[in-house]
């Protein structure tokens, strides 16, 4: 169903795996009891993966739902007190290390614990991390984001690693399990945004903050508790380097080489520009939600239309997790803990949706959380990634497909027409207005044409590093391209930093303007040098 987006996952994290390896071959389960006692066609461990990697991207995106919104609360409310300035610039220091650290973090499970005792560590460490962030002392605050930062860099690479040497090289199943594995990422985003953010908004920060460190606690017992039925998989191995691996190791750049480097540069560089302004999510345009968007309802009709309409959204999937719950409990009879724990963790989210979605239908005042906006970006990859799906394979057909380098800029042109309705939305607040209210459309619409455009760019962008690196330096030209993420996540810090002094000092459609303009420029030049770019990638498209 996610045949595009699902490389998004794979190729994300194989980046350090590939760093200490030339010709690294991947290890599939070679038991043929594993596929016979299967689930749809896929091994049962994916679907333990599933579960894993789902908890951690809960508590991971609970967690940032709730950031800036924690920092900026007044201290009457519980929070911290900090201006939009401060939490800016400690959002963008976050969420930059975050990509940063899992290179080093899959380097270590290659060298010194191998990927399953990498996953296990970093959980833990997570789990701790979140923990933390629920205490009220500021020390713990950054102890807590420490501990998340490096916990991320020994579970992220690692768990997507496992999943791809599930399957051999050449099986074509992957691209559906991996299209299975980026469901458990949504799913877990989703519902992480959706519970965390609502239990930190209406019932106490830490409350939500603690709720990430529970589920990710459940994450790390369920993989800890499953390990045997994955044989040596994911154990470490010594690399062993042949005389072979080592002349093609050393062998000079050849001039295709060179060009197709230059490519992997440029997309780089414009991704920056696309990533900065994708970002705002968590921090400017989080504000935005809570300071300047009318979260309540004239009308009686309205507000049940919401309740109705976020009833449904919220019960889909957890109706998914339900079903994958059943299938893996019919299918693997050798692990009761990890079946136990995931029948828990699951029953424990259901009565906690259970409880906000019975709070809100019964409050007659609704307002609808700052931080529920965040989970309209995987809702609506939920509903048009296939969709997508389905065009890109149409258009692959004729003559009107757009080459790599367009589709980049088909991206970049829709997150700056988000901006640019923001632009518009917010033209009827003035300078220095902290009051005025404007119709929650606006920002559903931005989310709506931001999910568009990261549907163009983010499962062409890793494909493409992966198709045009030599081989012998794609660890390196991933290190590029995850680089330029976490600069591109620090100056979205920093811009978004100067929200407050520019609404103040000229207006919001001013500082929205901002993404528009450096959206739509690059978006030109990606247009202008297509047909250069396109004879640098000599043939792979």
């Amino acid at each position: 169903m996610l045949v595009q987006i699902q490389k998004k996952a794979y190729l994300s994290f194989q980046i350090a795996r590939n760093m200490s390896t030339v010709s690294d071959e991947l290890n599939p389960i070679e038991h043929e009891s594993y596929i016979a006692d299967g689930i749809s066609g896929h091994p049962k461990q994916l679907y333990l993966l599933f579960f894993t990697e789902m908890w951690e991207r809960f508590s991971y995106y609970g967690m940032r739902a709730l950031f800036v919104l924690y920092l900026t609360a007044q201290i009457i409310d519980g929070g911290l007190a900090w201006n939009s300035t401060e939490a800016s610039k400690l959002y963008g220091w976050y969420t930059g290390l975050v990509y940063v650290t899992p290179i080093i973090g899959g380097y270590l499970a290659d060298k010194v614990f191998g990927h399953r005792t990498a996953i296990i560590l970093g959980a833990f460490i997570m789990t701790l991390g979140h923990l933390s962030l629920a205490n009220q002392q500021l020390p713990f605050f950054y102890l807590g984001l420490g501990l998340l930062i490096i916990g991320n860099g020994l579970f992220k690479p690692n768990i997507s690693s496992i999943v791809g040497q599930l399957y051999n090289p050449n099986d074509g199943r992957k691209d559906g399990a991996y299209t299975i594995f980026y469901m458990g990422i949504n799913v877990g985003a989703f519902l992480g945004i959706l519970m965390c953010g609502w239990l930190g908004e209406k019932v106490g920060w830490h409350y939500g903050f603690g709720c990430a460190g529970v589920f990710m606690f459940f994450g790390m017992i369920v993989f800890w508790a499953s390990q045997k039925i994955f044989g040596e998989l994911g154990k470490l191995e010594k690399n062993k380097l042949t005389q072979q691996n080592i002349k093609e190791k050393n062998k000079p750049l050849t001039n295709i080489e060179i060009d197709r480097i230059k490519v992997i540069v440029i997309f780089s560089f414009v991704t920056v520009f696309f990533w900065l302004a994708f970002e705002q999510a968590g921090s400017s345009m989080t504000f935005f939600a809570k300071d300047f968007t009318k979260r309540t309802f004239d009308s009686i009709a309205a507000a049940n239309a919401f309740k109705l309409i976020n009833t449904i959204i919220s019960l889909v999937p957890l109706a998914i997790l339900f079903y994958v719950l059943f299938k893996v409990g019919g299918a693997i009879k050798k692990i009761p803990i990890g079946i136990i724990v995931m029948t828990i963790s699951v029953c424990i989210l259901s009565g906690l949706m259970y409880w906000m979605i019975s709070t809100q239908i019964s409050d007659k005042d609704l307002e609808i959380p700052a931080s529920w906006f965040g989970v309209l970006n995987s809702l609506f990859i939920f509903t048009l990634a296939p969709l997508f799906s389905t065009m890109w394979e149409k258009l692959a057909q004729t003559k009107y497909n757009p080459s790599a380098p367009l589709k980049f800029a088909i991206g970049l042109f829709l997150v700056g027409a988000g901006f640019l309705v923001l632009v518009i939305g917010s033209a009827s607040i003035g300078k220095g207005d902290s009051i005025a209210k404007v119709s929650m459309f606006w920002l559903v619409f931005a989310y709506l044409l931001h999910t568009l455009g990261e549907l163009c760019i983010s499962p062409v962008g890793l494909s493409l590093v992966n198709k045009l690196s030599p081989q012998r330096l794609l660890g390196l030209m991933f290190g590029i391209w995850f680089f330029s993420s976490a600069i591109a996540n620090w100056i979205g810090g920093f811009i978004a930093s100067f929200m407050e002094r520019i609404s103040k000092e000229s207006s919001l459609s001013t500082f929205f303007m901002i993404f528009v303009i450096s959206s739509f420029l690059v978006s030109l030049f990606i247009v202008i040098m297509n047909k250069t770019i396109n004879r640098w990638m000599h043939g792979v498209g």
